[in-house]
């Protein structure tokens, strides 16, 4: 909770905010559903984190209600049509905000959410005096200007990161690589 309690709540507002600027852009949209709660996000969040270990063909599946397919703890937690809504319009920031960052910052859609991890991440840990910094490749197949190659790792495709961890394998701290030229723009 010490990491996550923030990032939950930013979570919410934002999704929420997210909706209510949908609803207000169309005319005949479906009929409103009310706010996402923080319980609803943690629900949300360990549900798609649990999606990892038990892999279906389509998101529908997880929520099959045939015997033999059937996994009960998705629908007890919540209703598939509250876990897609959710998903749908799950965001992290406030798109009328950030007008000017937007055209010099890549990562302006997680700006607010990487630099609070960030800052629990140096927050609730004094590193010991063995520290490293490592690069890693973070796998990604989506489309992004940012997306590196590199032939020697066996994730070749993803999204660099440079990290500062401690011995113990601690991220300390993190910064994603973007490219040359932004990377100066942005660390001065």
């Amino acid at each position: 909770m010490l990491f996550f309690a923030e990032i939950v709540t930013l979570l919410v507002v934002e999704t929420n905010r997210y909706y209510h600027q949908f609803l207000d852009n169309c005319e005949d949209g479906p009929s409103p559903q009310r706010d996402v709660t923080e319980a609803e996000m943690f629900a949300f969040l360990a549900l798609t984190l649990q999606m990892g270990h038990t892999v279906q063909d389509r998101l529908e599946d997880y929520w099959m209600k045939m015997e033999q397919l059937c996994t009960p703890f998705y629908g007890q937690m919540m209703p598939r049509a509250r876990y897609c809504h959710i998903l749908r319009f799950l965001h992290f920031t406030d798109n009328n905000r950030n007008g000017d960052d937007r055209a010099d910052d890549r990562l302006w859609k997680i700006r607010d959410l990487f630099e609070m991890i960030g800052m629990n991440f140096s927050k609730f840990y004094n590193p010991s005096e063995h520290l490293a910094v490592d690069e890693v490749n973070v796998k990604f197949k989506g489309r992004v200007l940012f997306k590196q190659h590199i032939t020697k790792k066996s994730k070749r495709f993803g999204i660099k990161m440079l990290k500062l961890c401690d011995s113990t394998g601690y991220t300390y701290d993190m910064n994603v690589y973007l490219g040359k030229d932004r990377q100066r723009r942005h660390n001065t």
